[in-house]
């Protein structure tokens, strides 16, 4: 089953001088369900801005984008907002992890955010022990390392157990070693948590691990290996 589903989806902007660049082309392209989709290119190919379509950050200038079967775009920012908070995560190049918050913190404050109302230690605890890092719950931000930083950003972002997980560029900011880990973990994520992962990079050491590869040039996709 194809849980995200792009149809004709065009995004274009203006710049100050009036010029309309079009990053994204007529794209068209499926996700199937619990798997490691990723989406390659270079810097301005246009797969960031197609990420952030997807998971409802930015709106298209024309065609439907699909999830679950459903055009997330139909009706209005309140349902969009509910997607963002409860069925999709987000794993950022810049771990935007609160600095003034443990590692315990920052993972129980999106289950805070998406109204979770299960057990909240238990879950922020599995998560951690999923990317390896339950013993370090009480330790903050800034005393981790950047690929622990990373894990932690992930847990986060699994936590409240969304359907989709979005991670633009995750591992630019990483030493080759740990960007392997980084990506051995969303393989686990998506066999553990049952979650389809879409991932951005423009690293072609990665991209043997994606179940599904998009590549993207010119804001088109050139194309597609499964």
């Amino acid at each position: 089953m194809d849980i995200l589903k792009a149809e004709n989806i065009v995004r274009s902007f203006k710049l100050g001088s009036g010029e309309k660049i079009d990053v994204l082309k007529n794209v068209s392209m499926t996700v199937p369900e619990n798997t490691l989709a990723i989406l390659k290119g270079p810097s301005g190919s246009g797969k960031t801005t197609l990420m952030n379509i997807m998971g409802g950050l930015d709106a298209p200038n024309s065609g439907t984008m699909l999830f679950n079967g459903k055009d997330i775009y139909a009706n209005g920012e309140t349902d969009i907002d509910g997607l963002r908070r409860k069925d999709f995560g987000f794993v950022f190049q810049s771990v935007s992890l609160i600095p003034i918050m443990t590692v315990y913190e920052n993972v129980e404050f999106s289950l805070r955010l998406s109204g979770y109302t299960g057990d909240r230690e238990e879950r922020v605890m599995k998560c951690l022990s999923l990317v390896g890092l339950d013993a370090r719950s009480d330790h903050m931000p800034q005393e981790l390392s950047g690929g622990e930083q990373q894990r932690v950003a992930i847990a986060r972002a699994i936590a409240h157990s969304p359907r989709v997980v979005f991670a633009d560029e995750p591992t630019a900011e990483l030493d080759s070693q740990t960007a392997i880990h980084v990506v051995s973990l969303f393989k686990e994520l998506v066999e553990k948590e049952h979650v389809t992962m879409v991932m951005t990079t423009h690293d072609v050491g990665l991209m043997s691990a994606g179940d599904i590869v998009y590549s993207i040039e010119n804001g088109e996709i050139v194309s597609e290996n499964d």
